[in-house]
């Protein structure tokens, strides 16, 4: 055995590593599917406390209607989104796949759902502004519906990235309790 100063030990020129234990892929596709459904947890949470900014100041009336229009109808039950990104962040210190399950479910029912909604409810008027020129809303002097749709799109894609980490996550654990039960 080789000390922090001494030689090598003797009959190994260093390349006798793969004995050695290494963590199972299942436990490091985990903490990796962690880290990047954290990223877009937060990346979630700065979408929504810009959303409920804008909301608050339409309907406080903190600026005129010219700078910030009143919000559409989808943007209420949106603001429930948030409890399916912190239920997912509660599932993972534990490893629990309920409250994974239950994230997924609700993401479905409280942000897919409403987005749909809503892209749905502004498109007659992103229609009447590309045909006609004409915009009703504004926010800080650009047409509302636009600025809405590309949060909209945004916000799509942080969801089914989120859930596809999601699942891939929920799969690698389910793998590690097979794996598990087998022994």
């Amino acid at each position: 055995m080789a000390s922090r100063a001494g030689p090598r030990a003797a009959g190994t020129d260093g390349s006798d590593f793969q004995h050695r234990e290494r963590v199972a892929k299942h436990y490091q596709m985990s903490v990796t599917l962690k880290y990047e459904i954290k990223k877009l947890t937060y990346v979630h949470l700065v979408i929504w406390l810009l959303l409920v900014a804008k909301m608050s100041v339409g309907h406080l009336r903190l600026l005129s209607h010219d700078q910030v229009a009143m919000p559409y109808q989808w943007e209420y039950p949106y603001l429930l989104s948030i409890v399916p990104s912190l239920l997912g962040l509660l599932s993972f210190p534990r490893n629990n796949i309920s409250y994974l399950v239950l994230s997924m479910i609700s993401m479905g029912l409280f942000s897919i759902a409403p987005l749909i909604y809503g892209s749905m409810e502004m498109f007659p008027a992103a229609q009447q502004l590309y045909r006609h020129g004409k915009a009703y809303r504004f926010l800080f002097g650009f047409s509302a519906v636009s600025v809405m749709y590309l949060v909209l799109v945004l916000v799509v894609q942080v969801h089914a990235w989120q859930l596809y980490y999601s699942k891939k996550l929920l799969d690698s654990w389910f793998t590690s309790t097979q794996e598990k039960k087998r022994k």
